[in-house]
């Protein structure tokens, strides 16, 4: 259960730039190239021949040409040529809105006529010089909301990531939730408090003592269709905390687009941008590996988790204070897809 109106991120750029790419997005699998222009295309990967992935293919003269009999389709979905064949009645397969934008391919598997890319989510630190982001991609085994809830609860650091960013204080602290019309903000505070393994290396990054106490903020907005981004940060213990100086402070937004590929998988974009420090390419790919290692511990975890619940469908969940942020984020898309049934049933009973 997934919006379909709605802009995911396909894959990076440099995943398309030497030769098609073919990803599974909500179900359907499209295939990601560069045409003559440059520009990117995303069309079904479906050969109207045979049926064969495009995917499989290569880009000739800005033209996708399939693998298996030589077919070249055009950016709108026409084939355009085939050898020996006319193509004149070949069936015209489905393209997709997709834009370049951000760092990252976005693409809109639902009704190509609501596509807007003003929707597109803000990223503010790409292509800005006062700002650095490394990140990375993992494919995951557990339905897309589960990736929610866990980045919505960070009460779980406290175990999955003991040795990195986790500490007792989390558990100890309660978070706040708010929801501000489809967007769902999960907050939690911690003042006077020693800092963790990974927070005690980036003030280090920022030429701040690591030995000193820490003020510690976590606030996680979760945006539809499945966009989490998370202001973290640690300020020197009485300096104001989240408001405090940036001389005073290390901070960062973690970034979490989840792009669902079935209703059990899913693709991670995940990556850290930060503005203090942004020219040491050294720290940013420090920064990168910590994140990566403590993204990975998530993993087996959710794939665990998501194994248990298609073993026991019938099991209910518990609905803490601490899974606020989760809960209200599933109610929001809950209501998303339910206003896209409610206006697909009658284009549907007009084509019956």
């Amino acid at each position: 259960m997934y919006p379909l109106n709605a802009w995911y991120v396909a894959c990076t750029p440099q995943e398309i730039d030497d030769k098609p790419l073919g990803r599974r997005i909500c179900q359907q699998p499209i295939v990601f190239y560069r045409a003559g222009d440059g520009a990117v295309t995303a069309l079904e990967d479906f050969c109207p021949h045979r049926g064969a992935p495009l995917s499989l293919g290569q880009v000739i003269e800005g033209r996708l040409v399939c693998g298996y009999h030589g077919l070249a389709m055009g950016c709108s979905g026409k084939t355009i040529s085939m050898p020996g064949q006319r193509v004149e009645r070949f069936p015209t397969i489905r393209s997709y809105p997709v834009v370049e934008r951000h760092g990252f391919v976005w693409v809109w598997p639902g009704d190509a006529a609501l596509a807007d890319a003003d929707l597109i989510h803000p990223c503010p630190w790409a292509d800005n010089p006062e700002w650095a982001y490394g990140g990375g991609l993992f494919h995951i085994g557990c339905d897309y909301r589960l990736m929610v809830d866990n980045l919505m609860d960070l009460t779980h650091e406290t175990y999955v990531h003991a040795t990195s960013i986790g500490q007792k204080e989390i558990d100890e602290t309660p978070p706040e939730t708010r929801v501000e019309g489809t967007e769902v903000i999960t907050s939690r505070f911690m003042n006077d408090i020693d800092p963790p393994p990974f927070w005690r290396m980036a003030l280090r990054g920022n030429h701040l003592p690591d030995d000193q106490r820490v003020d510690r903020w976590q606030i996680c907005h979760f945006s539809p269709p499945s966009h989490v981004l998370i202001e973290v940060g640690v300020a020197l213990a009485g300096k104001g905390g989240y408001h405090a100086d940036a001389k005073y402070k290390a901070s960062s937004i973690v970034v979490d687009f989840i792009t669902p590929e079935t209703d059990t998988s899913i693709w991670y974009f995940w990556g850290m941008a930060r503005n203090f420090n942004a020219r040491d390419k050294a720290l940013t790919a420090s920064i990168r590996e910590g994140q990566g290692k403590i993204f990975s511990e998530d993993l087996e975890m959710l794939e665990r988790q998501q194994q248990n619940l298609v073993h026991w469908p019938d099991r209910r969940l518990l609905k803490l204070n601490i899974d606020a942020g989760g809960v209200h984020a599933r109610r929001v898309l809950e209501k998303l897809v339910a206003q896209e049934r409610a206006a697909a049933e009658p284009t549907a009973a007009a084509s019956a």
